[in-house]
């Protein structure tokens, strides 16, 4: 036997499918061709439209593959791997010639098969099964021929076959009548399940021809007998009998596409109602393409048909006074929409494109304003759709209408937003503002579509209004609609019991605070002075006194928002009114029991605490900290308020950084001190607990210090002294404060002048005092010699004049801090190298004489 022939034109337009969750997904548009391997293979290839070079589809052709022409441009197969593919071709002649090729090389290769000795049973696929005839004696017979033959694939093919080639149905079907008139139940469950095995054999041409005008009412009368429930009869004839279920809004001319609307509404109706109790996959997936083709060839063909679309949509027009007629129309609308979103991209662009240039979105608005809860519901279906396909168009052609002093349709919503009684039209009208107002709304999507479809895509927009900026449009809701949308909220105000709610109230109030969390999160600029300038906040907090739990945590939520944006200006709005109050009251309420109330609450302050928002905690625990000191069954407040006292505790170490000690102290306040790099402390004994007290104490009295103020040596921070020097004419009042001291420097005092990094004085007097404790001689000598000369090079290089006064208290033994003006040091040495005397000068006027203090 000869080679197949290849088809004579190469390139047929093609869309290739494949069905993955019982949904017909688009792999993409290309040119079909059969190609002829050898003798023995033979393929079908599509390559890309976009890209010849990569190949969409490349399957090879088998003899047992079960091959299926569906109306006159699907061809409809599965692949060795369970995959069911689909191919719909532009053309009717190039599938009819990918047909014939699939035709001819399945022959060939079962001649093959058969010449070889591969299969033994190819003569029982092809060879039809002789079923009796069909009579109600011979029903049992039927029966079990049917079943086993249905126990193989082979047998299902043959028995198939053999029944559209003997047009058994039409045979079978007079038998309902008569065994409904001899009221034979028994002959009237075989005849049911018959046609169930029938239906169950998955062969599209069956199932084709069992919907059809001559035979549906028949096939449907025998399953109304089901053997599984013996004592019921259903009304399936009943049901599609009744011709007042079609209207046909607009005349269709096409009597072909007709059809296809009564075929494709006993399909569905089949697949939904009569089988679904016993369809398998196999069965459904057939039924679910069947549906799927069938509404795409119906949409397309009806949204390029300009006159039809015109006729349609003038039903809306002054001239048309039939409401029914209106009605329909957007329920037919309605239908072409679902349907749409079953349609590959560009096709369901075109549809929307077509119908929105009709006016589209006056029907939108017609039906938002219905009185009837359905045309209203068909209307936002028919919306939601639309803004689910493309809101930024939805938002372009509402902009001109803004332009253009029309009423926007955000209006519309608002509107019907505030005055639907229905709940759920409620919570879809709150969900299409959202969507309408996002900044971000399917743009990715859209920019996908784009790449995918630049030419289309460009051609489409290209007769669209041009996009406004965004920016404009939403600051354009803030000038002029917000304020209606959130009328409800301001109303509140001055409300003294939300004890009486009713339950559109109730859900209204709810939608409302959604959208304004929604708002806060996506106008953070515009949403801010909204709030503030309405007073929305406060009217929010309103809502948790209501007995409504749902909408308590609605309010919840939208503090939860305020807060956890980390915005200082929701945290000072918050602060200013106070509005943590019915919070408390809400956790207090519900405390302890472990429910969603209570649980919320405790999560909102558990965020305030892990985050340490300072003012919200701050203004807590200096509002609320008693309260919040008897919340003890969960750890967080008090967490919340030791992190308060925390903020809050004494700053010690910058007290200790505006004392004398040394930068380099390894214990400030304590006698154990650095000075210029030595250690001190050996043998010196503990500080009076009132100059402890001294340098634990907070310098208040230190604000004063002007700012011109010369920092002190070795790194002390620059103090006001605690005796007021006035100029040098006060010099001789100086002299005599020395001279009043107690006779008598105790050790509190030598230690406190050793961590201030001065030299120990004694008070200067006449004479020396017998009671001044002897002095460590080996230390002292040491700092005398190691330091002398860069004390007077640091104090002459600096050129500070400091000042000194010893105030000596015998009761309390506390040293002022001393700072002295040009000191210098004079250390007089006997032989032996003891410190003889220390001489403390200082100038009384310039050019002076100092005095000296033993």
């Amino acid at each position: 036997m000869a080679l197949v022939a290849a088809p004579a034109n190469d390139r047929k337009r093609v869309k290739v499918y494949e069905l993955k969750n019982n949904d017909w997904f688009d792999r993409g548009t290309g040119f079909c061709r059969g190609v002829v391997v050898n003798q023995e293979e033979a393929k079908i290839l599509v390559a890309s439209e976009d890209d010849p070079s990569r190949q969409l589809l490349e399957t090879k052709i088998s003899k047992d593959d079960g091959y299926q022409k569906q109306q006159d441009t699907l061809i409809v197969w599965t692949e060795q791997n369970g995959t069911d593919m689909a191919l719909s071709f532009q053309e009717p002649e190039g599938c009819a010639a990918i047909w014939d090729f699939v035709n001819e090389v399945q022959s060939r290769l079962q001649a093959l098969a058969q010449d070889d000795g591969l299969s033994d049973d190819i003569g029982d696929t092809i060879s039809p099964i002789m079923l009796p005839p069909p009579d109600l004696g011979n029903l049992p017979e039927i029966e079990n021929h049917m079943r086993a033959a249905n126990a193989t694939p082979g047998g299902r093919e043959a028995l198939a076959k053999s029944i559209l080639a003997q047009e058994y149905i039409p045979k079978l079907i007079p038998l309902v009548e008569m065994a409904e008139d001899l009221e034979s139940a028994s002959d009237l469950h075989r005849l049911c399940s018959i046609m169930k095995m029938l239906i169950l054999l998955n062969d599209t041409s069956i199932i084709e021809y069992v919907v059809t005008d001559e035979v549906v009412l028949g096939v449907v009368g025998a399953l109304e007998y089901d053997p599984d429930f013996p004592l019921h009869k259903a009304n399936h004839r009943q049901y599609l009998s009744d011709e007042s279920k079609f209207k046909e809004v607009v005349k269709i001319e096409e009597e072909a596409i007709k059809k296809k609307i009564h075929y494709t509404y006993r399909l569905q109706y089949l697949k939904d109602v009569v089988l679904a109790r016993i369809l398998d996959d196999p069965t459904f997936s057939v039924l679910n393409s069947l549906i799927f083709f069938h509404q795409v060839d119906i949409v397309q063909h009806l949204q390029a048909n300009g006159a039809f679309l015109k006729e349609l949509f003038g039903i809306f027009g002054a001239k048309e006074h039939n409401l029914q007629r209106k009605k329909d129309a957007v329920l037919f609308i309605q239908q072409c929409c679902a349907i749409g979103k079953s349609l590959q991209a560009n096709a369901r662009q075109q549809l929307y494109h077509n119908f929105i240039h009709n006016g589209l979105l006056e029907v939108i608005q017609f039906a938002l304003k219905h009185h009837d809860a359905s045309v209203r519901v068909a209307g936002i279906d028919i919306l939601v759709a639309l803004i689910d396909h493309d809101a930024l168009m939805v938002r372009s052609y509402i902009f001109k209408a803004i332009q253009e002093k029309g009423k926007p349709l955000t209006d519309t919503l608002i509107e019907l937003l505030l005055i639907e009684v229905d709940l759920g039209v409620k919570a879809q009208m709150a969900d299409a503002i959202k969507i309408l107002l996002d900044p971000n709304a399917n743009s990715a999507s859209i920019e996908a579509l784009g790449r995918s479809n630049n030419d289309f895509l460009a051609k489409v927009r290209g007769q669209l209004p041009s996009m406004p900026q965004t920016d404009s449009f939403i600051q354009n809701f803030y000038d002029e609609s917000a304020r209606k949308l959130f009328q409800p909220l301001k109303d509140l105000e001055g409300k003294e019991s939300m004890e009486e709610l009713t339950i559109q109230q109730v859900s209204l109030y709810s939608h409302l605070v959604e959208v304004l969390c929604f708002f806060i999160r996506q106008h953070s600029f515009r949403s801010k002075h909204f709030i503030v300038s309405e007073g929305l906040t406060a009217r929010v907090a309103q809502l948790m006194d209501c007995p409504e739990k749902h909408l308590k945590l609605t309010a919840l939520k939208y503090f939860r928002t305020c807060i956890g944006l980390h915005d200082e200006f929701h945290n000072k709005q918050i602060i200013q009114h106070q509005l943590f109050e019915p919070i408390l009251k809400i956790l207090f309420d519900t405390m302890p029991r472990d429910n969603l109330l209570n649980s919320a609450c405790l999560e909102l302050f558990e965020f305030i605490r892990r985050e340490n928002i300072k003012p919200i905690v701050t203004h807590l625990v200096d509002t609320y900290r008693e309260r919040l000191q008897t919340i003890t069954y969960v750890d967080t407040f008090h967490s919340l308020i030791l992190r308060y006292d925390q903020m809050h505790e004494p700053p010690t170490t910058q007290e200790l950084e505006h004392s004398f000690t040394s930068v380099d102290s390894d214990t400030p306040a304590r006698n154990l001190g650095i000075v210029n790099g030595g250690k001190w402390g050996q043998g010196l004994k503990e500080v009076d607990p009132d100059e402890e007290a001294y340098f634990n104490g907070s310098d208040d009295e230190d604000d004063g210090l002007p700012s011109t103020a010369k920092p002190v040596l070795n790194g002390a921070s620059p103090v006001r002294p605690l005796v007021n020097y006035p100029d040098d004419e006060g010099d001789e009042d100086e002299m005599d404060i020395l001279a009043t001291s107690t006779a008598s420097t105790s050790a509190h005092a030598i230690s406190t002048s050793i961590q201030t990094n001065e030299t120990p004085t004694t008070s200067p007097s006449p004479k020396s005092n017998p009671e001044t404790p002897p002095e460590r001689i080996s230390e002292k000598r040491r700092r005398e010699e190691d330091e002398e000369d860069e004390l007077i090079a640091n104090l002459s290089s600096s050129g500070t004049k400091r000042r000194a006064s010893v105030n000596s208290n015998s009761s309390t033994g506390t040293l002022q801090r001393l700072r002295r003006r040009t000191p210098s040091v004079n250390s007089v040495k006997d032989g032996g190298g003891t410190p003889k005397k220390i001489s403390l000068s200082i100038p009384l006027k310039s050019g002076g004489e100092g005095g000296e203090g033993d």
